[in-house]
């Protein structure tokens, strides 16, 4: 086994995967598939920030077409948190994480749901069908939907019920939710419905695994179980051997790695960027140090699960930014180094381009 892979060596080989060390030429769709998605539960600005810095000539309407042409949806899927995925993706993804949505649904609801019996196979499987009845006549919020089921479960919290339907069905959000510019209601029907087309029968999970190892690598199994949300990677990993290579990190855990991916090395230049609520940069390891450092985890991550725009600086964390209509505020964790100030002020300026703040200012506050 060759030499263990250094923290800022690992980082180093996510942002090239990731698109961060330079802009790509890749469209919108390209990029969403590359990524696997991107995490969207705050509409709509995160995907498209996210796609701003890593894509050149990034532009709201490029992906904000995909959303009404239906080329692109949002949907519960990895950690059981909805993303933003092509129509394509959808259609696999959805039943390859069934298993995340039943844990999840078992685990947070179970109390509240006792006319089902969820510890048996498709113990859900009641309410998925009156769901599915009402959403594909009309979409329909959580709010609405679950009222509805209630008469057929009496002894059910309504509420609890739109979650079953959730985890049970696979519900998109339909526009205008999640398009620029405008707003909506998280309104829901089948992916089934909305796409014209059945999910995938035979998803192949080894293939998904090989996908996050080419945007998020390289990666232990634990990594790919807390992006996924999935179990059991272990033999997935075992069945892939003769295509992965291992590698190992400073502590001595084993990394799984495509052969002729990415791995640029320590050495290399990171430029200055700006990353949106929720990246997925940050969500997609156990291990976030790579990208993350330990001491700043808590300001970034907060107690109510927000997760703040951040600012990359050499690779790595650097301190937070918010957009307050035409002021773009940077809070450092620690004075920026004089030759990162440029960089800051230059992605900050594309921000508020971006977001049409014609006269916006980019403020650096002091050190936190």
């Amino acid at each position: 086994m060759s030499a263990p892979l250094s923290s800022r060596a690992l980082g180093r080989a996510l942002l090239a995967r990731q698109h961060l060390l330079a802009r790509s030429p890749l469209d919108a769709a390209a990029m969403l598939e590359h990524l696997v998605g991107l995490q969207a539960q705050a509409a709509p600005e995160p995907p498209y920030l996210g796609l701003l810095s890593r894509i050149e000539g990034f532009h709201p309407a490029q992906l904000s077409t995909l959303l009404e042409s239906r080329q692109a949806v949002r949907i519960a899927l990895q950690r059981g948190t909805i993303h933003l995925v092509t129509a394509r993706d959808c259609l696999t993804l959805r039943p390859l994480l069934q298993p995340v949505h039943d844990r999840w649904l078992r685990g947070s609801y179970a109390k509240r749901l006792p006319d089902l019996d969820l510890d048996a196979p498709d113990g859900a499987a009641p309410v998925a069908a009156l769901a599915r009845e009402l959403v594909e006549a009309e979409p329909l919020t959580f709010q609405k939907l679950g009222p509805l089921l209630a008469p057929a479960f009496p002894r059910s919290e309504p509420a609890a019920l739109a979650q079953a339907a959730r985890c049970a069905l696979p519900l998109v959000q339909v526009p205008p939710r999640g398009v620029w510019g405008r707003s909506g209601p998280a309104a829901h029907t089948t992916a089934e419905h909305w796409l014209g087309g059945p999910l995938d029968t035979e998803p192949v999970l080894d293939a998904l695994v090989l996908r996050y190892l080419a945007a998020f690598g390289p990666a232990t199994a634990t990594d790919v179980q807390k992006w996924s949300g999935l179990t059991r990677i272990g033999p997935v990993l075992a069945r892939l051997a003769d295509r992965l290579v291992r590698l190992r990190d400073e502590s001595g855990r084993t990394l799984y790695d495509l052969p002729d991916a990415p791995r640029p090395g320590a050495g290399v230049p990171a430029p200055v960027r700006l990353l949106a609520p929720f990246d997925n940069l940050l969500l997609s390891h156990a291990d976030r140090s790579r990208v993350l450092p330990e001491e700043y985890r808590a300001r970034v991550m907060t107690v109510n699960g927000i997760v703040l725009g951040t600012v990359l600086v050499d690779g790595a964390v650097a301190g937070t930014w918010r957009l307050d209509e035409d002021l773009l505020t940077v809070r450092p964790f620690a004075p920026l180094p004089e030759a990162a100030m440029p960089g800051v002020e230059e992605e900050g300026a594309r921000v508020l381009a971006f977001v049409g703040a014609v006269d916006g200012r980019v403020v650096v506050a002091a050190a936190d």
